[in-house]
């Protein structure tokens, strides 16, 4: 049985209809554990569920690049959705929201490479 997908606007790209939110892989809901994580995104390609939340703020970075680990193989099959405009610093204490053309570049800049 496939899964559901939906239309994304107008750009005739097709995203599961139900979506994988990965805050939760590296921060805020306690430890969090790698192989666990791999695997559960591993399962959602298989199950069809490719459409892929997360942050540059979660673990400061570090959510991406735990997704960055599975779509070194699989990133034909996953539509990946990522927010900015939270700031932090190194620690990850909260230092405001921004949003100027400088800090956009930057936040997707970094995005892009992890």
């Amino acid at each position: 049985m496939a899964y559901p997908t939906r239309q994304l606007g107008k750009t005739g790209v097709f995203v599961s209809a139900q979506g994988l939110g990965c805050m939760g892989m590296s921060e805020f809901y306690g430890t969090s554990d790698e192989a666990e994580n791999i695997a559960t995104l591993l399962k959602s390609i298989e199950l069809g569920v490719t459409f892929w939340d997360t942050a540059d703020m979660y673990g400061n970075g570090k959510n991406e690049e735990l997704l960055a680990k599975v779509l070194k193989t699989h990133r034909d099959k996953v539509f990946v959705c990522t927010k900015f405009g939270n700031k932090r610093d190194e620690e990850g204490k909260f230092l405001g929201v921004v949003g100027t053309p400088e800090y956009v570049r930057e936040c997707c800049e970094k995005s892009l490479k992890r």
